[in-house]
């Protein structure tokens, strides 16, 4: 089904630091009384604490505007509730769409925020603000949240992107993103959940004449930048490494590398794929994944839309929260459900909803987050928030300290301090446990 879009805007042509000093001083005492052996075995644990201290971040971005109506703050039986009826979840007292049955068994994980008031129906200036923290501005330019999350949890070392979107779109290459933290933390996006682009080598390269490549490239880079080293020759040293370490992690990339029966529960579309090439990612210590489902933004037949993509949305969405849930990665992933603005209320001549940003949902769980629990409420008739009101300053400075980064910090750049979230905004302390 392909809507005749309303709304004529772009967005519709596009459906381990502590380890050094445990790690290295644990080696230290074991070598000098027990050799080798224990060594390794003390290096091997370090890396397993490691993987599970690790905080990661999965996004998932409902592109084009989600109705809070037909999924997290259901108003059946008013003016505006449209018709679809609200179901009892896993937790007594909270109910959400009867879109959204297998989620709904997962609510005792969920934290739902129902007060967010953005003020900012415009899809561009929305994505943005709920992406970075920041109304948009020409005086300034600020990176995403993944961006952010890359610097802020990825150890320099790492040989994985630490900044990744799974688009259902072609695509592939690095975003423009990150802006002054630089490239290096751009995302990198896999195009309809496949591997990043030119990680194969060329029929007539075999793996013997790329390490010998790599070898003579590294001796003549090391030489030129003896005597001409600049910040911009570091880049493209830096991005040739970079690309190197990639091509050697291609696997991870590789869904098929499931088991049939992975597959067969997350489905075998695009979105179930998506969400469980999410989940490998997140296995692979990849601190930040976003994964796009598209396209909610239904100024026509609103109903029959969020009737087809919500439910497509709901089976793998609910396989991976459990997923996460019973191998413990949950702990130390927060898991995001957001969109650039709400639905209106009002329901359309065309039965559609158009834009909406003074009362609408988003959904968390994992880290620190309250489990189990619904925050803010909106009206009767879901037109205003009358507890709980929230924006997109202090979601930001909330997924920052979910996953133990203090927001209230700065970024040095250029010698001039950034600071990673509004200043002016601090987190919404009451679902931070």
């Amino acid at each position: 089904m392909r809507p005749n879009y309303a709304c004529d805007s772009v967005e519709h042509f596009i459906a381990r630091r502590s380890f050094l000093t445990t790690g290295l001083g644990m080696t230290a005492v074991l070598t000098g009384i027990g050799g080798l052996t224990q060594c390794a075995a003390a290096e091997t644990l370090a890396a397993q604490r490691l993987s599970r201290q690790q905080k990661r971040i999965l996004l998932f971005n409902m592109h084009g505007g989600l109705s809070q109506l037909e999924t997290w703050d259901p108003k059946p039986g008013t003016e505006t509730g449209g018709p679809f009826r609200a179901i009892p979840t896993s937790v007594p007292g909270i109910h959400i769409s009867e879109l959204l049955p297998k989620t709904a068994m997962q609510m005792h994980h969920l934290c739902l925020l129902r007060g967010v008031n953005t003020s900012e129906d415009d899809h561009g200036k929305g994505a943005y603000m709920m992406l970075t923290g920041r109304r948009q501005s020409a005086a300034a330019n600020y990176p995403e949240l993944g961006a952010v999350a890359a610097k802020s949890l990825v150890p320099e070392n790492s040989a994985m992107p630490g900044h990744i979107r799974i688009v259902p779109w072609g695509g592939g290459g690095r975003g423009n993103d990150a802006a002054y933290l630089g490239p290096k933390y751009s995302s990198v996006a896999l195009g309809n959940g496949k591997p990043p682009q030119y990680t194969v080598l060329p029929d007539g390269i075999d793996d013997d004449s790329e390490t010998r490549r790599h070898a003579f490239r590294r001796s003549v880079d090391q030489n030129f930048a003896s005597q001409h080293r600049s910040t911009m020759t570091d880049a493209f040293l830096n991005s040739y490494e970079a690309a190197a370490q990639l091509m050697q992690q291609r696997e991870t990339f590789d869904v098929e590398k499931e088991s049939p029966a992975d597959q067969d529960r997350y489905g075998k579309h695009d979105f179930g794929r998506h969400c469980l090439l999410a989940r490998r990612l997140l296995q692979h210590d990849v601190p930040f994944v976003q994964v796009m489902h598209s396209n909610y933004d239904t100024h026509n037949e609103n109903f029959d839309f969020h009737h087809e993509l919500v439910p497509q949305f709901d089976g793998p969405f609910a396989t991976l929260i459990a997923d996460l849930a019973d191998s413990g990665l949950l702990e130390d992933t927060l898991v995001i459900v957001m969109s650039e603005f709400g639905r209106t209320p009002n329901i359309n001549l065309y039965m559609g909803r158009d834009h909406w940003s003074k009362a609408w949902s988003i959904v968390m769980a994992g880290c620190n987050i309250a489990r189990g629990a619904a925050f803010g409420e909106t009206s009767a008739n879901g037109t205003e928030v009358t507890d709980g009101q929230v924006d997109h300053a202090q979601l930001f400075h909330t997924y920052l300290h979910a996953v133990g980064v203090d927001s209230s910090n700065s970024f040095l750049v250029d010698g001039r301090e950034m600071p990673l979230a509004d200043p002016a905004a601090e987190p919404i302390w009451k679902v931070l446990t």
